[in-house]
């Protein structure tokens, strides 16, 4: 039984009401309430789902999970703040029913349930398409920084000791120094202590700084995070092709899905890998440009291609033809006879050097396929679906970008708890509280 005062405060009254009571039937609490308890949290893999035969009963995954849905969208990641909330917040009391796990229990359930939390945001996103609110006709996928717990100088010490320990094994191959073993122990105990090996320098909002990129793919229908993940890379130019084949596992495998993504994803290879599985990359291609000549010589695109002969014509009507094959740059390179070149009138426009190579990339087709697909309509859906997400997450779920858990498998944990906690907000917003739960219920 709980007791609050009545709004006549010159009555001075005092009525007693029951938890229940003092939560609305379409209330937040209500939702998270109804999709934690029909999750098979066993099949999960959230541990002490069922309790022991013998013993104190631990506390139940399923109210954990709760408090911790119930802490991200009210920005409350830490396990101590938790804790208090469990003792002076009645809707968490209502959602716990009452129990006050501490703080060192709040903190072991998240620490030790990464695949199974994300599991559970999977869940979310299929109970989404069931309830018609994920289309998987077109998803739109980005990239954004958020903070490592680790501090830039604790990285720069972690870095500058493993250059350190190369440039031993490098002195070591030409047996030009002596080295001291106690000191290359010393080095190399402190390198595995180090608490988040993962973390690198990143350029955030606020400067490099140690992060994690965190990708989402979000579908366009109403704006869901369908997948998420958290990768040490600082380029967004790997990803297209791995948060594509999750988006369309997420969706519920159609035959084709749309891939919408900035130039940052340009990446030919992996486009041509999409196109082969169903999965139509509309990115813009990411071309570099000719900084000879102080941009005045002739451009690449004015070159053209005959596919049939896979030779170039100049814009003087020289013929290039096929000179070599580089597999680190992942391009062919033409050229036209050097006397050719020699005699041109455009010489002087076309290159600085002896003879003009132009190059052709191996997936060239793919890039100028995906190219074709960008179109303005395009990208400006794609900012309007992907990022206001990320701006959610950031400052709405965090309240700030930065990570409480080391490591890539504690970010992972966060990411799911967040885009779980993102999704369930997203989803009571379009539906409202008492169609969600019918929802939920069916």
């Amino acid at each position: 039984m709980a007791y609050i005062r009545g709004e006549a405060r010159e009555q001075a009254t005092m009525f007693p009401v029951t938890l229940d009571e003092l939560i609305p039937e379409d209330h937040l609490c209500r939702v998270i309430e109804a999709f934690v308890g029909r999750l098979d949290v066993a099949r999960m893999g959230f541990v002490r789902a069922e309790p022991a035969e013998t013993g104190r009963p631990g506390y139940d995954p399923r109210d954990r999970l709760k408090l911790y849905l119930y802490g991200y969208l009210q920005q409350v990641r830490s396990s101590r703040r938790l804790e208090a909330e469990c003792q002076r917040n009645v809707e968490v009391m209502w959602l716990l029913g009452r129990l006050q796990p501490d703080y060192k229990s709040i903190a072991e359930f998240r620490r030790i349930h990464s695949s199974a939390v994300t599991e559970a945001g999977a869940e979310l996103v299929r109970l989404a398409r069931s309830a018609g609110l994920v289309r998987g006709e077109m998803v739109a996928v980005d990239g954004s920084k958020f903070r490592a717990v680790s501090s830039a100088k604790s990285v720069r010490e972690r870095d500058a000791m493993q250059r350190y320990l190369e440039q031993l094994d490098a002195a070591d191959e030409q047996e030009e120094v002596v080295i001291d073993p106690s000191a290359v122990r010393a080095a190399l105990e402190k390198l595995k202590s180090h608490p988040e090996p993962e973390a690198h320098f990143m350029r955030t909002a606020n400067g490099f700084a140690p992060a994690y990129n965190v990708q989402t793919a979000v579908d366009a229908e109403h704006a869901l995070i369908v997948a998420q993940q958290v990768t040490d890379e600082a380029t967004d130019n790997r990803s297209l092709l791995p948060m594509a084949k999750a988006a369309k596992e997420a969706v519920g495998d159609p035959s084709m899905l749309n891939i919408v993504a900035d130039a940052g994803y340009s990446n030919g290879e992996q486009a041509e890998a999409c196109e082969a599985q169903g999965l139509v990359p509309h990115v813009p291609a990411n071309r570099a440009v000719n900084n000879q000549g102080n941009g005045q010589l002739f451009d690449r695109s004015q070159f053209q291609y005959d596919e049939k002969t896979d030779t170039f014509r100049c814009p003087a009507q020289q013929t290039l033809t096929r000179k070599q094959l580089s597999r680190k740059d992942r391009a062919v390179y033409y050229a036209a006879q050097s006397e050719a070149c020699k005699a041109c009138a455009l010489k002087a426009r076309c290159t600085n050097g002896a003879q003009r190579l132009v190059s052709r990339h191996l997936h060239e087709g793919a890039l100028q396929r995906m190219q074709h697909r960008a179109t303005p309509e395009v990208m400006r859906l794609r900012r309007s679906t992907v990022e206001h997400p990320f701006a959610a997450l950031k400052y709405h779920i965090f309240g700030h970008p930065r990570f409480l858990l080391r490591g890539l498998t504690g970010a992972q944990t966060e990411i799911s708890l967040a885009t779980m906690a993102y999704n369930l907000k997203r989803m009571f917003n379009v539906l409202g509280g008492t169609r969600m739960r019918v929802a939920l219920a069916e």
